[in-house]
């Protein structure tokens, strides 16, 4: 059964071609955007590296670069078959191109609507990967003279800064480490020691965060040590009083921002398939509609164009069958008395 059939006049055919030869070069423009969306993407991905614990949310922007790669080519392939369209001496010469060109395009085409849902349903893999990268960071804040961890400070003050954002998912997350190097401590200090001695595991713990925790908008100056000792503090009520920290936890605040930005690179993405497959279904159109006059001294008479000749399912299969039969005779067959179930 015949999927999508159309008739075509000449003029038809000739109005196809000159638009899907726009069309092309816009989906070629589509495929560097997307190109260039995968390519930010990644960067900002590495540059919070050091907080993430796993590379799984690397799939979506690798996905975006290659398919963004692969839309241009794609695209560029469609445009000369455009130009040569209407030309009856050299359209022939792209039949032999066409089948493994189709192939092409709907995988890499469908892989562009994956990367698109990916980019909705990572939320779970990225804030788990955040909740131990965060954890690790702020554990090994204060070790900032151990090689492999000298900017782990560095990059959580900026990263609190610049996302105005403190600890895994508050700021009581600091009061859980010592984030204080040994080499800042007095340890001739009564106070020093009572803390050490006072916890099994012989750290230095205190109910402080970092400076980078502190909120610039506050009208009163941070109180950044002693943050639950109402009198330790004037006219400060620990439980009621609104903290001049930052509330909202660091892995929050990045999920959001990574989750806004795989959105809207999502919905610029949605927009280049829709065009790349009116790209491939023009192209399968005038391809089909052409075939119908090839051969014939009057080109200028009507013709019928056509996506599928068979259904989809038998369409699938004539790609796929293929395929299968390479693979299979590619694989290493067992010895006879193995295959048989014994030896002989």
């Amino acid at each position: 059964m015949v999927v999508g059939k159309m008739k075509f006049t000449f003029q038809k055919r000739v109005k196809l071609a000159q638009g899907l030869w726009l069309l092309s070069w816009m989906a070629t423009v589509g495929g560097a955007v997307t190109f260039t969306l995968g390519c930010f993407l990644k960067t900002e991905l590495r540059k919070r590296g050091e907080v993430m614990d796993n590379t799984n949310i690397h799939c979506v922007p690798n996905t975006l670069m290659v398919v963004g790669l692969a839309s241009m080519g794609i695209n560029y392939f469609a445009s000369r078959i455009c130009q040569d369209a209407l030309d009856a001496g050299r359209f022939p010469r792209w039949k032999t191109y066409l089948k493994p060109f189709f192939g092409c395009s709907i995988f890499f085409t469908t892989l562009m609507l994956i990367s698109v849902i990916l980019s909705y349903v990572m939320k779970g893999s990225l804030e788990s990967s955040l909740k131990i990268g965060l954890k690790n960071g702020i554990r090994f804040y204060k070790d900032t003279d151990i090689p492999g961890r000298c900017f782990q400070k560095q990059t959580i003050d900026r990263l609190q800064m610049e996302f105005q954002c403190c600890g895994n998912t508050d700021y009581r997350d600091w009061f859980e480490v010592q984030w204080i190097s040994n080499r800042y401590l007095d340890f001739s200090s009564k106070e020093v020691k009572d803390r050490i001695k006072s916890n099994v595991d012989g750290r230095y713990l205190v109910d402080g965060v970092p400076f980078s925790c502190c909120n610039p908008s506050s009208p009163r100056p941070c109180i950044q040590y002693k943050i639950t000792n109402n009198t330790a503090h004037y006219n400060y009520e620990h439980e009621t009083e609104e903290l001049n920290l930052y509330i909202h936890g660091c892995r929050e605040a990045l999920v959001n921002y990574f989750m806004g930005l795989m959105n809207a690179i999502g919905a610029v993405i949605l927009s280049v398939f829709l065009l790349q497959s009116s790209v491939l279904a023009s192209v399968r159109l005038l391809q089909t509609s052409l075939d119908a006059v090839a051969g014939q001294e009057n080109v200028e008479i009507e013709s019928e164009g056509y996506l599928l000749e068979k259904t989809l399912k038998e369409t699938v299969k004539e790609y796929v069958d293929p395929l299968m039969t390479l693979l299979l005779l590619n694989q290493v067959s067992p010895p006879e008395g193995k295959a048989e179930g014994g030896t002989s």
